[in-house]
């Protein structure tokens, strides 16, 4: 095979070295098109652009795999747990056991938000979005803590333990100034996922005991979510750092991407269609039917994927963990009972088998959420406290390798040049 792959654009051919990845991805490399052609490429929302190459994660949605730094998600969701894969996404190898324990204690350490951080959660409005408060608050942890270069591997390391350690309580905390209840310090003897949700639901007047199999569901939860190649927000993440922004700014924009109901919202859509779907009497083979009917706009959500074409992996694995999860707090919300039988009903139906429109990571999410009690605000919070690392992750490896600042081309379509004319003559 060539190691070029020759154009011809009004009569001038212009030769493009061709990139293979480690699992035999092709690309143009196209960095001097415009140079050599005074063309360049244009390809909406980047679905067929190659913004960078990338060491972390592969995804094949042909076959359904996904890899963190070459371990299958599968066998991380069963052997691992969320700070041990957040090691191996920013580090790029698991870790020791001394390894992992340092890891852990310094992540631990810096649970603690600082009290004048307080004073800005009081200034939110009662029902002010969690995602719009996570943004902010983790934004503003660049007021608190000194700027620090990308080169300097030690206040990086810092800045990672900070933002794994604090984002549980960033998040937890929004929910309690929503909720009106009192803020929930971390108990740092509880392990990650534990303090977390000890810190959502548990009040100072008694007692709360964490369901183990809430917090190893959400452990699960939170390996699924941790990284996903080149998504809208891994991409603002690497965009906005590629700035120079600190590490802080950049994972904010990386949340605000996220908060989309195209991206990170998508579990929040799950949960507001079962409510429409329950709003109309529960007649889910109704819906169904809808959902096949090319006249009808509604369409089910947290089915099909636009990068799988097979089977989301992540689906497969979350599905045991949400039938634990209803089987411990009992199938009573009406609203679990729809999505059972619009899984079952879809599962069956020859529309959907035919063209794999099978339930998606988004769809499992969401029912086990609603069953832990989560209000549905959360969802999308919960989505970012899982990708967390591999941002982070990404916006280590843009530093280090030989990226420039982020800025696209267009294709100019409006109006040629044009004469200005006073105001009293037009």
């Amino acid at each position: 095979m060539s190691d070029n792959a020759r154009i011809d654009i009004r009569g001038k051919s212009v030769d493009l070295p061709i990139v293979e990845g480690s699992e035999g991805e092709l690309g143009l490399d196209i960095s001097k098109l415009r140079a050599q052609s005074k063309a360049i490429t244009l390809d909406p929302g980047y679905v067929n652009t190659g913004a960078c190459t990338s060491a972390i994660t592969f995804l094949d949605g042909e076959e359904g795999i996904l890899r963190y730094r070459g371990y299958s998600i599968e066998e991380l969701a069963e052997h691992s747990n969320f700070l041990e894969v957040s090691y191996l996404l920013i580090y790029g190898d698991l870790p020791t056991v001394e390894q992992l324990e340092e890891f852990r204690r310094n992540v631990t350490m810096h649970t603690m938000l600082h009290e004048d951080l307080r004073h800005i959660y009081e200034a939110f409005p009662k029902d002010a979005h969690p995602m719009a408060i996570l943004s902010c608050i983790v934004c503003a942890l660049s007021t608190f803590y000194d700027d620090f270069s990308h080169r300097d591997q030690s206040a990086v390391d810092l800045a990672v333990w900070r933002l794994v350690g604090k984002l549980p309580t960033i998040a937890a905390w929004s929910y309690k100034k929503n909720s009106g209840q009192p803020f929930v310090y971390p108990k740092n003897h509880l392990d990650y996922c534990a303090n977390f949700l000890n810190m959502m639901f548990s009040v100072p007047a008694g007692p709360y005991e964490v369901p183990e199999v809430f917090a190893k569901a959400l452990n699960v939860l939170f390996i699924l979510h941790a990284d996903h190649e080149q998504n809208c927000s891994t991409s603002t993440v690497r965009l906005v750092g590629s700035s120079q922004a600190n590490l802080f700014a950049s994972i904010s924009s990386g949340i605000a991407a996220l908060w989309g109901p195209l991206h990170g919202g998508a579990n929040q859509a799950v949960l507001e269609m079962l409510m429409q779907i329950q709003n109309d009497g529960g007649d889910v083979q109704k819906f169904v039917n809808l959902a096949k009917d090319k006249n009808s706009n509604f369409r089910l959500m947290g089915f099909g994927h636009r990068v799988y074409r097979n089977f989301d992996p992540r689906a497969k694995i979350i599905k045991r963990y949400a039938d634990e999860v209803l089987k411990i707090v009992g199938v009573q919300d009406p609203l679990l009972d729809i999505a059972k039988q619009l899984e079952e009903a879809a599962l069956q139906d020859e529309y959907f088998v035919e063209r794999k429109l099978y339930p998606n990571v988004d769809f499992y999410s969401g029912i086990i959420y609603k069953a832990m009690g989560f209000p549905i605000d959360m969802f999308t919070v919960l989505f970012a406290m899982g990708r967390m690392p591999g941002w982070i992750a990404h916006w280590i490896e843009m530093h280090n390798s030989d990226a420039k600042i982020g800025r696209p081309r267009q294709i100019y379509t409006g109006p040629t040049q044009r004469s200005y004319q006073q105001i009293s003559q037009r």
